[in-house]
This record gives structure tokens, sequence and C-alpha cells, in this order.
């Protein structure tokens, strides 16, 4: 399929409702949507941290990945009524897996936020995209990106008043899951079409987290205020940014998205300033510098793909 022609397949199976929306979203410059889904996950972020006085990390996590799998249900149900009739057992295992690690994922990086600044949590777990991006490269001057990043994540780790090593590790766990969810999202996505395989995952997800969510949240999960910021966390950290970067990835190359993306660490350091009340020092707005310039520019050595 051409790339002219994605949006308008991209609408079919939606209708006039779904062309509306689409054709509104296809007004906005494909950067604009990048930067407004990395906002609208940060501040998900600083909604669901805010939580934590209330309920426990597990319990926001698990609200976030069952609100998330709810949407992406309704919106994949009829190609999901036939999945087990249409896929293989071993396709079904990688959805699994995909949903396993996004639950891990949302977990560790949750556990860290409850430790340390949101911008520092973030920069640490972008470590592991930057890992993909630079392992997935043959150019010798990627490992100069590699060594900038380990400098980052040495000055933040280097001392004062932020530091919790535990909240640190978390980062890193969640880092490495972020690196496994770029390979079994890409493994999904060639064995479910649409976001069949998505919405697979997300039920998985929220069902691994479901014992540990209940257990942690208890009675609380109940309250009719914290089921909607829950659902809030939801739609901002994942369906409204998965809207808004599958729009962008039609109308621009993946390695513009890719730099714009790198903006997130910076974008979680301010969201946790202006929501959270979190002031980095000088040292640490360096680090973050440095892991976004690592970011940056092993996302520009990479090859443009073949058309």
């Amino acid at each position: 399929m051409a790339l002219a022609d994605a949006p308008r397949s991209y609408l079919r199976p939606f209708g006039a409702r779904g062309a509306r929306r689409a054709f509104s979203l296809g007004a906005v410059p494909p950067p604009a949507l990048v930067l407004l889904g990395v906002v609208s996950v940060q501040i998900g972020a600083g909604l669901a941290k805010h939580l934590f006085d209330r309920l426990p990390p597990d319990a926001v996590v698990f609200m976030r990945l069952l609100s998330s799998a709810i949407v992406l249900c309704v919106v994949a149900r009829k190609a999901l009524r036939g999945v087990l009739r249409s896929h293989t057992w071993r396709d079904l295992a990688v959805a699994a897996g995909f949903g396993l690690t996004l639950a891990l994922m949302n977990f560790s990086i949750y556990q860290s936020f409850s430790r340390i600044p949101l911008g520092i949590a973030v920069t640490i777990e972008f470590l592991g995209p930057l890992a993909i991006s630079i392992l997935g490269s043959r150019r010798p001057r990627d490992l100069l990106w590699a060594v900038l990043a380990c400098c980052g994540v040495l000055l933040l780790a280097r001392g004062g008043g932020h530091v919790d090593p535990v909240g640190i590790g978390f980062a890193l766990l969640a880092g490495a899951c972020w690196a496994g969810y770029i390979v079994l999202s890409a493994a999904t996505g060639r064995r479910f079409a649409g976001s069949t395989g998505l919405a697979l995952a997300s039920l998985v997800g929220a069902a691994a987290m479901l014992p540990l969510g209940i257990a942690q949240g208890g009675t609380a999960l109940l309250s009719p205020e914290l089921l909607l910021i829950g659902a809030g966390v939801g739609l901002l950290s994942s369906v409204i940014p998965y809207t808004l970067e599958l729009e962008a990835l039609r109308r621009m190359p993946a390695r513009v998205f890719g730099i714009l993306m790198s903006l997130e660490p910076a974008v979680a350091a301010l969201v946790g300033l202006v929501v959270l009340g979190e002031i980095l020092d000088a040292r640490e707005w360096v680090a973050i510098g440095c892991v976004i310039l690592a970011c940056v520019g092993a996302t520009r050595s990479q090859q443009a793909p073949e058309a």
C-alpha cells in the first residue's frame, strides 16, 4: 500500500464518524501530533504519581492497564471474536509475551516514579530503546552515542538528594522491558492486523496485574473518584498517545518520529516540575541533555528504509 493511500485505507473500518475523527487529526502537522502524544504520556504519568498518596503504584498500574484494555478491546471487538480460529498458538503466545512485557514495564516504571523524580526515571528508562537503536547499527560512531548516554546515567546516579538506588534499578528494568516491548510489538504487528494484537496484549497485561492490583488496592479500587482518575491515566498514558503516534507515523519518516520522541525525558522533567513540584539541579538537567543528544544522534545515524 502506498503511503498516499494509507489515510484512506485507515478510515474504512471506522465509517463516517471515524473518517471525521481521522480527518481532524489529519489537519494537525505530524510533529505536533508526536509532541502532543509525548505530553499526554507524561501528564498521565504525573497524574498517576499524584495517586500514590491514595493508592499503591501496583494498583495504579492495574487501573491504567485495565482502562486501556477496555478501550482497545471495544475498538478491536469484531476482530477479537474470531482471533482463536484465525491464529496459531504461536501467534497467541507472542501476543501474551507482549502483554506480560507491557505489564512488567509499567510495573517497573511506576515503582521508579514512586522513588525518584519523573524526569530522572524516564531518562534512565530511555536507555532501552536507545540500546535497540545502537545494537541494530553497524556504524562505529554509534558507540559514541552509547558512551554519551552512559555518561548521562552516571551523572544521575552519582549522588544527591534525588538518588534512590532501588528507584534507579526499577527504571533500568523498565528500560529493558521497553527494549523487549519494541521487539515483541513488531512481532505481534506481523501476526495480527490493526490493533488486535495490542488489544490482546493489554488484556494479558491487565490480567497479570489483577491479583497484585487488587491485593494492594483493596476496597479503594471501588471508589468512583479513583476509578475515574485511573481511567484518565489509562487514556492519557496509552490510548491518546497511541492514536496520535499512529496518525503521525503515517505522514512522517520513522527517523524524524524517533528524534521527536527523544524529547520525552525533557518533557517528563518539565511535567515533574510543573505538576509535581520536582525541582532538578543543574547536574541532573545536564545528564538528561546527554541522554537526549545520544537518542537524537543514534536515531539520525540510522539509514532510511527502502521504499
